[in-house]
C-alpha cells in the first residue's frame, strides 16, 4: 500500500439521531478533505452520511458515492460529487471495499454494523490488509468492543483480531491510527 489515498466511511442515515453524531460527521468529512484523501460512501444525502459527503466535498476533496438504485428515492444523493448507481447492496459493498484503501466506521445502525463486520471477516480471512478504525466521542462502540474482547476471550478469535481495529475518539485520532496501521500491515 503506498499510503491511503481514499477512505471508505461506513455510517448511518437516519437524520433524527443526536446532533453531536451529525457534527462528528461534519468534522471527518472535513479532516479527510484537508489530508487529500477521497471519501468514497454509501450515496444518500441523509444522515451521517449526508453530512461527511457535504462536508468533505465543501471542504474541497474528492467524493465517491455509491448508490443501489431502489435507495434513492430514499436516501436522495448529494448531486454535487460523483456517483456510481449499483442494483444491489452487495454490488455496492464490493464497491465501497474495492475502491477503498481504509475504513473508518461512525455510528450508524444494523446496516453499518453489517458493513464493517463483513470487511472485519474478510480481513480475518486474509482476504484484505487495509486497516479499519471505529470512530466514536462518547463510547457509541464500546459495547461492540466489549463483545470483540468477549469472542477473543473465549478463542473465536486470536488476540492479534484486536490488532486489525482501531478504536478512536476523534477523527484525527482515527486518520491517524489508519496511517501507523497502514504502515505496519506493509
Amino acid at each position: 500500500m503506498p499510503g491511503i489515498q481514499s477512505v471508505t466511511v461506513y455510517c448511518g442515515s437516519s437524520n433524527t439521531v443526536d446532533a453531536s453524531y451529525l457534527d462528528l460527521a461534519r468534522r471527518l468529512g472535513k479532516a479527510i478533505a484537508a489530508r487529500k484523501w477521497r471519501l468514497v460512501y454509501g450515496g444518500g444525502n441523509v444522515g451521517l452520511m449526508g453530512q461527511v459527503a457535504s462536508s468533505a466535498h465543501e471542504a474541497g476533496g474528492k467524493v465517491l458515492g455509491v448508490m443501489p438504485k431502489f435507495l434513492q428515492h430514499i436516501e436522495g444523493t448529494f448531486g454535487a460529487v460523483e456517483h456510481r448507481f449499483v442494483d444491489t447492496m452487495h454490488e455496492r459493498k464490493q464497491i465501497l471495499f474495492d475502491e477503498a484503501d481504509a475504513f473508518i466506521v461512525l455510528p450508524g445502525g444494523i446496516g453499518t454494523l453489517e458493513e464493517a463486520i463483513e470487511t472485519l471477516s474478510w480481513a480475518k480471512l486474509s482476504l484484505h490488509r487495509k486497516p479499519m478504525a471505529f470512530l466514536s466521542e462518547n463510547g457509541y462502540w464500546a459495547p461492540f468492543f466489549d463483545l470483540i474482547d468477549h469472542v477473543i476471550e473465549d478463542n473465536f478469535a486470536p488476540a492479534s483480531f484486536r490488532d486489525l481495529i482501531a478504536e478512536s475518539r476523534s477523527p484525527e485520532e482515527a486518520l491517524d491510527a489508519l496511517v501507523q496501521r497502514a504502515m505496519v500491515m506493509d
